[in-house]
């Protein structure tokens, strides 16, 4: 017996190394096939910090608490009972192998009992979480629609069997030591399998024992070698290779101090080298074609890295906004579709063109980005879904980059292709040639300050440099031009003004800081706007900044490193929040028997999830008397996507449901009387989807939507009570006696009442940290979070073929139950019309339609159509903002319009849109004003750049409703500038 068995294992051993052998070679040669990767060996200890980290603390893995200790006892089990494996090969030879020193060693049998039995408790649980959540019941609500079920099965069953093998056979020893009266034979030396060994093994007799020993370690042995076998023929098997590949993933992962990758997007290379707009002007025209990712062979060795290391658990598709409201993009399928498609191409590429067949010439050919007629690997709907919130960058265990690979397909997609959504045409001409993405004129970026009653110091008339304030304010292209944008902006500089922050503003130096440029794949447009805000910190000796819009926010911290500056950025909550904590700001009690309002937070995912900034707001919000905080059950790292990031503020969104209505309903559930935001973009969402909400009926129509600075204003404007007034008339008469008896100077009257920098703010007025947050006064819902959570987490399956082509559009093949099978097969090769020639560049039909993104793209060849679509009606009251919260009277007593994204086409073309003065009250006058504008088309000399003011429509949103100044900005001659 013993001889058999030992040729057994030795010959499948054999076998099984051979093939693991060719498979490792193969997926080095796909790995290597790809571009270098700039800036991940350095730092080397961190790194490795790092890896051990996320692989031995499973810190990763426990952001799903339970999954992620059981997967720890599966993931401890199959590392220390490997040496179990290596224990078998000797005893299939001899039954009484024990491992030298440490075989009878207390501390080792112990935990080699523990082990194999938590492995079995963790594989058992994950089995039946796998069932909980199959897609056959579950559709695409599961998170393991499209993962292929038989590899998880298979990988399964083996670590099920190899813990049930290791406690049997531990079992076996015991009665075969029991049956010779070895004093081993006892249960401090068989804890947990002597009562095995005792009741199913208790008639064996000495040899009966030695067989069941040798034949489960031949057991073992075999269960090994065919898993490693099965997974060396299937190497895009992500489930099994995963144990191997996931370490160096976390290793070679982009930040070297474990950060995740989000924050910056990754900048343009070209044959590992970073490309500025000096490199750009001299490149050939062979280079342009290399702008992004084209093909798969494009992206870099750590991007096929990530696609090989995919475990296809679906925890980014379960929390993708995309996938959440019915779109085609999961996180997931989009890697397990590139996967198939890299490993299925790059050994062709080594191949003579001669012996190839005409199934491998169709994948060859293949276009990376292409839809079912052209039999594209990833569907256009895909890749223009995502809205770079970074949800699946933060829920991977294994530390793949989707952003980073969505966003560098983008940029082929615009710099290459010129085929892009043609909403983002407006934005693009805007930000090029006036500097935001609205097309408005930017010298009245300083128009949000008109209405003021203090001055705002502006650099180069104020102020010469930086030198002479502490802070810059960075107001941005929403904060100046957008309505609602603009209250937040008031309300920030009368806060800062209030609290004695010495600031300046840039005015009509600021330019766009190029974020929903860069995030729609326009890497040119983005480095020209960058260096042009560089070229001006530089010259104005920026050194602290602050701003109300996440984007800029995030686009200034991390971004503008590239280009030679370093800037100290926070948001605008922390600072407000800062100055709170010092005593600067001191919000004021509501009046007694005023009704106490209930406020939510939605955390703004380049400020929360891309920054990690979740607490200052809170205490914040916190810190506002008469209020109480109820949290959204999907916030901070697991927060949902307004709709408004990765350049998708400014896209028709016709596919699904709608991301800011889905996030609007969470907010409505909290019973919260004020949605509080900390960003322009997430404001104009979530006014949107209230607005669509409060016309169905569906929501109240006092909610409204304010950012955290307006609410901030209103509580520190407040009037206090007659007891607070009493009680200050009697300290500054108690304080202005106490200084005549001690001859105190006026001076020291003056300023006796203000608070020195250590001054702490009034406790009654702040709430303790610990009561913010998740800690704070919360509304009941009834339901756990969990249970809140899954429903909201759940997309709405609209049927099973409507899945299944969901699935091929990332390239992956479903079957009616939800499983995956591969990558989609080529179409028949008897229509060649449907086929792209070979070498042809693919491109959907809506590149006919989509003009050249900059003038610099030239060299391309590529053009389109200019087609402007159709600008907005004007929405319901949406924004409905308490009078008493607003910062700023305005002078005119027009009801404020403000920007929206879920209007109709308006009548009127935007050339045709013109307004009088915000401040005029006489509608006459506003009508002569109109009157008086000669209209660009119809002037004697027309405007060189007019035809380039962005149309105003859904696709750009705010259109028809910013301010009747602001209208009439985007029809201003450039000449006009004095």
């Amino acid at each position: 017996m013993s001889l058999v068995a030992g040729i057994i294992s030795l010959a499948v051993t054999a076998v099984a190394v051979s093939l693991a052998v060719v498979g490792i070679r193969q997926m080095l040669r796909v790995i290597r096939a790809g571009q270098p990767a700039v800036g991940r060996t350095d730092q080397p200890t961190k790194r490795l910090g790092t890896m051990l980290k996320e692989t031995v603390l499973h810190t990763r893995m426990l952001q799903w608490t339970w999954v992620g200790i059981m997967h720890w006892f599966v993931f401890a089990g199959f590392i220390y009972l490997s040496t179990a494996v290596l224990t078998g090969y000797f005893q299939v030879w001899d039954p009484h192998f024990l491992l030298p020193i440490i075989g009878t060693w207390y501390p080792f049998v112990w935990l080699t009992e523990i082990l194999s039995w938590l492995t079995v408790i963790g594989i058992a649980y994950l089995i039946y979480i796998r069932q909980k959540n199959h897609p056959r019941k579950l559709d695409r609500k599961s998170r393991f629609f499209g993962s292929t079920f038989w590899q998880a099965y298979f990988v399964e069953l083996i670590i099920l069997g190899e813990g049930l093998a290791g406690i049997f056979i531990r079992a076996a020893e015991y009665r075969l030591l029991q049956v010779e009266g070895s004093d081993h034979a006892n249960f401090a030396h068989f804890p947990l399998t002597g009562w095995i060994g005792e009741t199913l093994f208790g008639g064996l007799s000495a040899s009966g024992a030695e067989t069941v020993i040798v034949l489960v370690a031949l057991s073992k042995i075999l269960m090994a070698m065919v898993w490693l076998a099965v997974i060396a023929r299937n190497i895009t098997m992500g489930v099994a290779w995963h144990r191997f590949s996931a370490w160096f993933n976390i290793y070679f992962k982009r930040e070297a101090d474990g950060g995740t990758a989000l924050g910056g997007l990754v900048p343009l290379y070209l044959n590992g080298e970073r490309l500025d707009m000096e490199k750009m002007e001299d490149l050939e025209e062979e280079d342009f074609e290399k702008l992004g990712v084209g093909k798969v062979e494009d992206f870099s060795w750590k991007g096929i890295l990530d696609f090989t290391t995919c475990t296809e658990c679906g925890r980014c598709q379960s929390q993708c906004p995309a996938w959440n409201t019915e779109k085609p993009l999961s996180p997931k399928l989009l890697m397990m579709g590139l996967r198939e498609h890299a490993y299925a191409k790059v050994p062709l590429l080594e191949k003579d063109a001669d012996t190839l067949t005409e199934d491998e010439k169709r994948e060859l050919e293949r276009p990376l980005i292409g839809d079912e007629d052209l039999f594209g690997v990833i569907d256009p709907d895909v890749l223009w879904s995502c809205t770079n919130c970074g949800a699946c960058v933060q829920q991977c265990p294994v530390d793949i980059e989707h952003v980073d690979h969505i966003d560098n397909m983008r940029r082929y997609q615009v710099l290459v292709e010129s085929n892009f959504p043609t909403e983002l045409n407006n934005i693009f001409k805007g930000l090029e040639r006036k500097g935001n993405p609205w097309g408005m004129n930017p010298k009245n970026r300083m128009d949000w300050a008109k209405d003021l009653d203090f001055e705002v110091k502006q650099v180069g008339e104020d102020v010469e440099s930086l030198d002479e304030v502490e802070w810059l304010f960075w107001v941005g292209c929403a904060g100046a031009f957008e309505d609602r944008a603009k209250k937040t902006t008031q309300a920030v500089a009368e806060l800062l003004n209030i609290a004695g922050v010495d600031f300046a503003v840039l005015g009509d130096g600021e330019t766009c800081t190029g974020d929903s440029a860069r995030r729609a794949g326009n890497e040119i447009v983005f480095m020209q706007l960058a260096m042009e805000n560089v070229e001006v910190f530089k010259e104005t000796k920026v050194k602290k900044v602050v701003s109300t819009c996440a984007h800029c926010f995030n686009t200034l911290k991390n971004e503008y490193k590239e280009f030679g500056v370093e800037l100290e950025v926070v948001h605008h909550t922390q600072l407000l929040n800062r100055l709170v904590r010092e005593g600067k700001l001191k919000p004021v009690a509501p009046a007694a028997g005023e009704a106490e309002k209930t406020i939510t937070y939605h955390d703004p995912c380049f400020l929360g999830r891309h920054n990690q900034v979740y607490e200052p707001p809170r205490e914040l919000l916190g810190a506002i008397p008469g209020s109480t905080y109820a949290e959204m059950p999907r916030h901070s790292e697991k927060s949902f996507c307004c709709g408004a990031g990765g350049a998708r503020m400014w896209m028709e969104e016709t596919i699904g449901s709608r991301i800011n209505i889905n996030r609007t309903e969470e907010a409505i559930a909290t019973g919260a009387d004020q949605i509080a935001v900390g960003c322009p973009f997430c404001r104009v969402m979530l006014s949107d989807g209230l607005t669509a909400k409060q016309a169905d009926g569906e929501a109240r129509v006092e909610v409204e939507v304010l950012d955290v600075a307006q609410m901030l204003l209103a509580s520190v404007k407040r009037e206090p009570s007659a007891e607070e007034s009493e009680a200050v008339v009697s300290e500054a008469e108690a304080a202005t006696g106490a200084a005549a008896a001690t001859g105190g100077g006026d001076e020291d009257k003056a300023t006796e009442a203000e608070p020195d920098v250590e001054a702490e703010a009034d406790p009654g007025t702040l709430t303790d940290t610990s009561d913010v947050g998740a800690a704070a006064e919360a509304t009941e819902t009834g339901e756990s979070e969990s249970e809140a959570n899954a429903e909201l987490d759940e997309p709405v399956s609209a049927g099973r073929e409507e899945d299944i082509a969901i699935a091929a559009e990332s390239n992956i093949v479903v079957d009616d139950e939800g499983k995956g099978h591969g990558a989609v097969e080529a179409p028949s090769t008897q229509e060649p019309e449907e086929t792209a020639e070979a070498g042809e560049p693919a491109k959907s039909s809506e590149s006919e339609d989509t003009e050249n993104v900059s003038d610099t793209l030239t060299t391309t060849g590529a053009t389109a159509a200019d087609e402007e679509p159709t600008p907005d009606p004007e929405p319901e009251a949406g924004d409905a903002t308490d009078p008493e919260e607003e910062s700023v009277p305005s002078k005119d007593d027009r009801p404020e319009i403000p920007a929206t994204k879920e209007n109709d086409p308006d009548e009127s073309p935007a050339e045709e849109i013109f307004g009088g003065s915000p401040t005029s009250d006489d509608d006459s006058d506003r009508e002569e004003e109109r009157g008086a504008i000669t209209p660009v088309e119809d002037a004697a000399e027309p405007d060189p750049v007019a035809e380039d003011v962005a149309q105003l429509s859904e696709g750009n949103p705010s259109g028809s409703e910013l301010s009747d100044s602001a209208t009439q900005a985007a029809a201003d001659e450039d000449d006009d500038k004095s």
